[in-house]
């Protein structure tokens, strides 16, 4: 090989590093962030085939759970706790969307994800005591599990200084804003607005700052706020604490902006057996556990409260 044909190749090798870099840099922070099961072929890749928030055996799974999907932090605990007291059952499909996409897909019996069409019915549905409530027609029993609290997600170090939610009617700040639509929490936070602000502050974040785009509207919270976030996207998200517990917890360079008790909202979780339940034995030993002690210090480690 002569010195030109060496310097080119070198050269190609040199940009093909630094693309390879680059594109694993663009990634850094994406999920899954939970430890996906194994298999044979393991074929996730960062940006283009990642589908974090459907988990386990999705092909004749003998128990199936649809999670609000801010739970995802605690499946593989969970599901590991529930596999040692019940070693019979190990199949287990999870799905971890948004609760108003999930309720929808209760409602019309399916979801298409890409190309992937679900069908799958579930057994056990968990979400916030007011969609709970609004669904008591598909239960056979709801049960209260988990607490949680609204705080801010920030950059590592607080770059903005955000010391509460009356800050987030500045005009420069950009906010990633869960959509009351289908996120529960997202009505949550319009209650705090008004608590706090009143109109002025609902209306800033939630009009004003929707219009001009400097306010996000999530459509999937617990992943587009933290990876808003981590990526510079965004300088604030309100968030449940456990969300904020969780991106430190693997090591992810975010802060907290804790929001006063008397500012704050409260939510409850509850979970459904559904009427209908494919597998009814299983959903009421998952209804058991979830509602244990056990399960109960699972949703501890990860920031949630409980009774």
């Amino acid at each position: 090989m002569n010195i030109t044909r060496m310097a080119i190749f070198m050269a190609n090798i040199f940009l093909a590093s630094i693309f390879q870099v680059n594109a694993q840099d663009k990634h850094r922070f994406d999920p899954p962030w939970n430890n996906p099961p194994k298999s044979a072929v393991e074929f996730t890749v960062p940006g283009i085939n990642n589908v974090p928030d459907l988990y386990g055996d999705i092909e004749n799974p003998q128990l199936v759970v649809f999670f609000a999907g801010n739970q995802f932090m605690c499946v593989d605990d969970l599901l590991a706790g529930f596999r040692r007291k019940h070693p019979e059952i190990q199949r287990i499909f999870v799905e971890t969307l948004p609760p108003g996409i999930l309720a929808k897909q209760i409602e019309g019996g399916s979801l298409t994800l890409g190309n992937l069409r679900i069908t799958t019915k579930p057994d056990v549905y968990t979400a916030g005591k007011d969609r709970i409530q609004s669904m008591l027609h598909h239960f056979s029993s709801t049960h209260i599990y988990a607490y949680n609290k609204l705080t801010l997600m920030v950059q590592k170090g607080n770059p903005k200084k955000m010391t509460g939610l009356k800050d987030l009617r500045n005009a420069t700040l950009k906010i990633s804003m869960p959509n009351p639509a289908w996120e529960g929490i997202g009505r949550q936070i319009e209650k705090a607005y008004r608590s706090v602000g009143g109109e002025a502050l609902y209306s800033a974040v939630m009009k004003d700052k929707v219009n001009d785009g400097s306010t996000y509207l999530t459509r999937i919270h617990h992943r587009e706020s933290p990876m808003r976030i981590l990526y510079g996207e965004s300088d604030v998200a309100p968030v449940w604490t456990s969300e904020v517990v969780y991106q430190k917890m693997i090591g992810h360079p975010v802060d907290e902006v804790v929001i006063p008790k008397e500012d704050n909202i409260r939510a409850t979780y509850m979970a459904g057996q559904l009427k209908n339940a494919p597998h009814p034995k299983e959903a009421k030993l998952f209804v058991d556990f979830l509602t244990s002690e056990e399960a109960k210090s699972i949703y501890r480690k990860y920031g949630f409260e409980t009774d």
